[in-house]
């Protein structure tokens, strides 16, 4: 009997891929393990076995499989099911999703090895220089990578020169995988067995007198050992006997001590302090804690509507807690990777040793080394903090899903695919694995606020801050009167000066919030009106001062500030608009005595980078810190009086049905970092516009009122969570082409779907890396079915790619879009 096996390919494909196995590979293959396949005419890829059955495929002949990677499986069944619903509702293939998922160093790729032909009848004076030096190095070597050739022949593209070599027959391409992951081994040093005996020892110790620095060695050997039993790394017993590796080494030398490895995690947490392990929740805490209990016991997801620093990680604690006390892993979600930072920390004090976190800074061995601990149930994986991506972790025994500052847009994923939210996501997840679900916010969206209103979710309330705290004073500052009385310094007002005069005087510290990072969005020619453009996109290029470069935010295209305008000539350069970094500059010109720090995508690219300026902000080394959004998510510090917003309209004015609530959102949010201890906090915000309703419903901290006139406007133009949204955008180099290709599409849906497709339509940006763009929206109402829309715009795409002309043409799906 034939036995055949359905694999996961990490590449967009949409059908499982059929291999040809042994009976002795199917009896030892499992579900969720990586085999090594070939693919295409040579290469090899890193697949997920998903069944073993005796079928043989119908259209192409199975090749044999190249080799079993691992001995036990590497995703858990509770990872495959959740993968297929992601695949299956966002629109995407399970491929993409693997991809996504697994940590680049599991997916091991092959590389192709040129290896000479000892056979091979060669004839050196008919050879070109290249191949030359390439047959001579191979004379010396048994095999050569493509980048060694290239370093050899001193040229990038070297592929046209070893197909010549091949076809004379001098050479031969063999395709080999490589492991990206290396563990990490740490060096001990132990005294040999032998000196157990005090008669060996006497004597060694009397040899060694001549070498009073090999002595030392020994002697601090003896005292480490004393002290712990621990096992002693080289790198101690350097540091503790003030002497160098050589010492040491010439010692391993001589017998004297034995050296070995004991692999070790390159991420170490510390241990919990024990006296703090207990959380005493207020009264206003136990009855939220009360109504999630309640909840649960429904075997509902819970939304916890608590206001800024009412102490919802407090309640989350206690959860977690519970969690562990019952034996089951936690898992807990955070929308940006500057929270973390600060959460480990506090985590830390509670749980110890049992925090794990997992984010895009790790790099791609301290990612296999967590998900290692969490399949494996480690003690020290029983708690993992991360962004959106520790949801793909291979939990086996998951009790809880933290969704902390749930309304934020940052769980969305945009590209690649899949495009999915990672909350709704944990919410599935959290569904698969029979755990409880707890999202928190003081501003929840408007989708989780209507679960629960509707009785889907579970609810709970702390309208208080903790220890009785007043929640702050916020103040509209009419920047426009301001402009025109001429009272405004740079972007500030006279109020916000006085205010931050005020602050820092009295010894607290500041928080500015601009969301644009950079120096000026546009640098304008005032005789002839020229705007630097990115060559790429429609958009202008942002001077960034620091760099004194132009900058595309959208493709990273960058050039040198010119010195005169690129279309007249003109020196006449002026930049309109501000961000962070003008602010900064701004700051340092009105404040000269205070030391002020920025935050933004700029300053926070190292792994470090946002520990370091959180930190710093923390032990009051910085008075004034400028930042984008990521100033405004959660972060706790104990000191701020005052919190600044710069300009509040640009957030009111964006061209999205979600303009109004994201600005309450962020606004509120921002606000909530002032005054989070005794002294009541003051929030300014700058805008043209002091009478718009939402300015007006932040200053008074009305949720309710906001969801209300929101949730009215969306039920009558028909926007979430009245109904939902999938958004299709096509993109294509050629303008024309893809003017037509939308067309085509969209009175397709419409033919279909009848009156619920807009579009298509450029977007506020219509090109982005060469690529013109066009948006289909297609709204489906809560009583019509998701998964029939779904097939019957798939229907439509396969329709679509049937025409040739169109084949260019990409379809990006965008369900959910937020």
């Amino acid at each position: 009997m034939d036995y055949f096996l359905d694999v996961v390919l990490p590449i967009p494909l949409e059908r499982l891929f059929t291999y040809k196995i042994t009976e002795q590979e199917a009896a030892c293959i499992r579900p969720g393990m990586r085999v090594a396949v070939p693919f295409g005419k040579s290469k090899i890829y890193t697949a997920l076995s998903h069944h073993i059955h005796t079928e043989a495929p119908e259209v192409y002949e199975a090749k044999e499989i190249y080799q079993i990677l691992d001995e036990n499986p590497l995703v858990t069944q509770h990872q495959l099911k959740h993968w297929q619903w992601m695949a299956q509702y966002y629109m995407c293939t399970l491929g993409e999703v693997v991809r996504s998922a697994l940590p680049s160093a599991f997916l091991l790729e092959s590389e192709t090895l040129i290896l000479s032909n000892p056979d091979a009848n060669v004839n050196e004076l008919e050879l070109k220089d290249d191949e030359f030096l390439v047959y001579e190095a191979l004379q010396h070597q048994s095999a050569l990578r493509i980048g060694e050739i290239s370093d050899i022949v001193d040229k990038k593209n070297v592929l046209a020169r070893i197909n010549g070599l091949v076809q004379k027959g001098i050479v031969s391409q063999k395709e080999t995988l490589y492991e990206k992951y290396r563990p990490k081994l740490v060096r001990y040093v132990k005294l040999a067995p032998k000196f157990d005996d005090d008669d060996n020892l006497q004597v060694l110790l009397d040899n060694l007198g001549r070498a009073p620095k090999q002595s030392q060695v020994v002697l601090t050997l003896f005292q480490l050992r004393a002290k712990s039993k621990k096992p002693i790394p080289v790198s101690d017993l350097e540091k503790e006997s003030k002497t160098s590796r050589a010492v040491i080494k010439s010692l391993i030398d001589k017998g004297v001590l034995e050296e070995y490895h004991i692999r070790t995690d390159r991420v170490q947490h510390g241990e919990a302090s024990m006296e703090s392990k207990d959380v005493e929740l207020n009264v206003h805490q136990k009855t939220a804690s009360l109504e999630i209990d309640q909840g649960f016991s429904q075997n509902k997801p819970v939304l916890l509507h608590g206001v800024t620093s009412s102490g919802k990680t407090e309640v989350y604690i206690k959860l977690i807690q519970k969690c562990l006390d019952e034996g089951r892993q936690a898992l807990y979600l955070l929308p940006e990777i500057a929270l973390t930072s600060q959460l480990i920390n506090r985590l830390q004090t509670y749980f110890g040793h049992h925090v794990a976190v997992y984010h895009s800074k790790y790099s791609i061995n301290e990612r296999v080394e967590v998900w290692n601990n969490v399949l494996s149930c480690a003690e020290k994986a029983q708690i993992v903090i991360g962004a959106r991506s520790a949801m793909f972790l291979p939990f086996s025994n998951l009790g809880l899903v933290v969704i902390d500052e749930e309304h934020e847009s940052s769980f969305k994923q945009f590209d690649p695919a899949p495009r999915y939210h990672a909350r709704d996501a944990a919410v599935v997840l959290a569904n698969l694995h029979g755990a409880h679900t707890i999202l928190g916010s003081a501003t929840p969206s408007m989708e989780s606020m209507e679960n629960a209103k509707t009785g889907k979710y579970g609810y709970a309330v702390i309208d208080y801050r903790f220890g009785e705290v007043l929640m702050p004073e916020i103040s509209l500052v009419d920047i426009k009167e301001a402009s025109r009385k001429k009272r405004m310094k740079g972007h500030f007002s006279e109020t916000l000066i006085d205010a931050i005069a005020e602050k820092l005087e009295e010894g607290e510290q500041v928080i500015l919030f601009q969301n644009r990072r950079g120096f000026a969005p546009v640098v304008e020619c005032t005789t002839c009106g020229h705007v630097a453009q990115c060559p790429n996109c429609d958009v202008s290029l942002t001077f960034h001062q620091q760099r004194n470069q132009l900058r595309c935010h959208y493709c990273g295209y960058h050039m040198a500030l010119q010195q005169a305008c690129l279309a007249c000539g003109s020196p006449t350069l002026d930049k309109k608009g501000f961000g962070t970094e003008q602010v900064q500059e701004e700051l340092g010109e009105l404040f000269p005595q205070a030391t002020v720090g920025r935050m933004d995508l700029d300053t926070t690219r190292g792994k470090f980078a946002y520990e370091k300026i959180i930190s710093a902000f923390e032990n009051q080394e910085m008075d004034i810190l400028v930042g984008t959004q990521m100033v405004t998510k959660g972060l706790d510090f104990r000191n701020v009086g005052l919190v600044g917003i710069m300009n509040a309209d640009s957030m009111l004015n964006f061209p999205d049905y979600r303009a109004h609530e994201r600005s309450f959102q962020m606004l509120t949010q921002v606000a909530g970092r002032a005054g989070r201890t005794q002294k009541r906090g003051k929030v300014l915000i700058q805008t043209y516009n002091p009478y718009h309703q939402i300015l007006q419903q932040v200053t008074t901290n009305d949720y309710e009122k906001m969801y209300q006139e929101q949730y009215y406007e969306r039920e009558q133009f028909k926007y979430p969570p009245i109904v939902r949204i999938i958004k299709v955008t096509l993109k294509d180099k050629d303008f024309n082409k893809l003017n037509e290709a939308s067309d085509w599409f969209a009175s397709s849906l419409r033919n279909v779907l009848r009156h619920q497709v807009l579009g298509p339509e450029y977007p506020p940006i219509a090109r982005i890396r060469k690529a013109y763009l066009k948006n289909i929206l297609i709204k489906i109402p809560r009583d019509r079915s998701l998964s029939k829309t779904k097939n019957s715009i798939k229907r439509i795409e396969k329709s679509f790619n049937a025409i040739s002309k169109y084949k260019s043409v990409r379809l990006v799906y965008n369900v959910d879009h937020i």
